[in-house]
C-alpha cells in the first residue's frame, strides 16, 4: 500500500466533514464528485463517518452532520416549547390557507394536538387541543412516521396497528408501503381516516439531525377538500416547518432537539 494513502484518506474525510459542517447534505454520488473519487471510495468514507457519529444518513440515503458534531441543546424541547415555536408559523398558515391549522407531536402510537387556530367559516373543523388519535390515520401522524427510521417504526408497531373505525391501513406491511409514498411526496394525507367528514394534509417538522419532532397540519371539511389544492397546502405547511426548524436552531445557537419532555 502506498505510504501516503492513509493521509490522503484522512484528508478526504476532513473535506467531507467540512462540507457537512457548512450545512451540505450529500448523496454518495455528490460526495464522489466533490472529492473526485469513485463512488465506492466515497461510500467507505461516509460509512466511517456514520460509524463514529460524525455523519448521519437520512431516509433519502443522504448524509448530513451527525450527533457527535452537533452541540446539545441547553434545555430539552418541551411541549410548551413546541407550542411557543409553532405560534407564529400557525398564524401565518391560518392567514394563507384560511382553514383550521394545528401543530401535533407523536405520543407513542398516537398523535397529540398541542395547539391550533380554527377556520372562521361556518362549516369548519374544530381545533382539537389535547386530543389524541392513532398516528397512522392522521395526516401529520403519517408525516412523522414516514420520517422515522425503519427500525423505530417496526418497534413501535411490533404488536400491530391500533384499531380505529375509519382507518384505511390495518397492518404494518400496508402502512410501510403507504409511508414510502408519503416520503416521496413530502406530505401525509388524511382522507376521512381519522373521522368521517374530515380530510387534511400534514408535513413533519425535523430537527437538524433530520429527526421528526412535530407536524403541522391543515384540516378541511371533506365536502370542501379538493385534491388540486394539496400542492398549495403542502408548500405552505413545508414553509411553516422550515420556519419552525430555523427558530428551533437559532433558539439555542443552531442546536439539536432532544426527545420531547412531557
Amino acid at each position: 500500500m502506498n505510504g501516503e494513502a492513509p493521509v490522503e484518506s484522512v484528508d478526504r474525510a476532513l473535506v467531507l466533514l467540512t462540507a457537512l459542517r457548512e450545512g451540505e447534505v450529500l448523496s454518495v454520488s455528490d460526495a464522489a464528485g466533490f472529492l473526485g473519487v469513485a463512488p465506492s471510495t466515497a461510500h467507505r468514507l461516509l460509512s466511517s463517518l456514520v460509524y463514529r457519529e460524525y455523519a448521519a444518513q437520512d431516509r433519502d440515503r443522504r448524509y448530513r452532520l451527525g450527533p457527535a458534531l452537533v452541540p446539545a441543546r441547553a434545555e430539552p424541547l418541551t411541549l410548551s416549547g413546541v407550542r411557543a415555536l409553532a405560534h407564529a408559523p400557525l398564524e401565518r398558515l391560518h392567514e394563507e390557507l384560511g382553514e383550521t391549522v394545528q401543530i401535533m407531536v407523536r405520543h407513542g402510537r398516537n398523535i397529540r394536538f398541542l395547539d391550533g387556530i380554527e377556520c372562521e367559516l361556518p362549516l369548519r373543523v374544530g381545533v382539537r387541543v389535547g386530543d389524541e388519535m392513532p398516528a397512522h390515520c392522521s395526516a401529520g401522524g403519517k408525516a412523522i412516521l414516514a420520517a422515522m427510521p425503519m427500525a423505530d417504526l417496526e418497534r413501535l408497531y411490533s404488536q400491530g396497528l391500533p384499531e380505529w373505525p375509519t382507518a384505511r391501513y390495518r397492518d404494518l406491511p400496508a402502512l410501510k408501503r403507504h409511508l414510502a409514498r408519503v416520503r416521496q411526496r413530502g406530505y401525509g394525507a388524511n382522507l376521512e381516516e381519522t373521522e368521517q367528514g374530515v380530510s387534511g394534509v400534514g408535513v413533519a417538522v425535523r430537527d437538524r439531525l433530520d429527526r421528526p419532532v412535530a407536524a403541522f397540519t391543515v384540516a378541511v371539511p371533506a365536502s370542501r377538500f379538493a385534491r388540486d389544492h394539496i400542492t398549495g397546502m403542502r408548500d405552505a405547511l413545508s414553509h411553516a416547518a422550515d420556519e419552525f426548524r430555523a427558530a428551533l436552531e437559532s433558539e439555542d445557537g443552531a442546536s439539536q432537539a432532544q426527545p420531547i419532555r412531557r
